[in-house]
């Protein structure tokens, strides 16, 4: 019987690497010289400005009542809210805070104009 050459061994196939994550190398700063700074954050959008107007109508179309209805209850609202704070009292309107004058100490300020100093 003949023999049949023996099969070459076949390599085993090494392990893939993986690569380790780096960290990145901090900006090389020269002597003496501080670094720069970090750009400033965005600007914050400006909030728009709504009226008794724009929410009476808001409040008609969601109630389905007319606007002159409930411009007339909003500015209702808004006036024995007014006259409560004028009279001293504290209203507090639930998600939305705690209304009330409180008296502070003067302090002294400048006339841009004219440079005076002024209470």
């Amino acid at each position: 019987m003949a023999k049949t050459p023996a099969k070459p061994p076949t390599p085993k196939a090494a392990p893939a690497k993986v690569a380790k994550p780096t960290k990145p190398e901090p900006a090389k700063v020269a002597k003496g010289k501080a670094p720069p700074p970090p750009p400033p954050p965005p600007a914050p959008e400006k909030a728009r400005t709504v009226t008794i107007n724009q929410m009476a109508t808001a409040y008609a179309e969601k109630h389905e009542i007319s606007r002159k209805d409930a411009a007339s209850l909003l500015a209702e609202v808004f006036d024995t809210v007014a006259q409560h704070v004028k009279d001293g009292d504290r209203v507090r309107i639930a998600g939305l805070g705690m209304i009330e004058v409180r008296s502070r100490a003067a302090r002294i300020g400048s006339n841009p104009a004219t440079g005076e100093a002024i209470q």
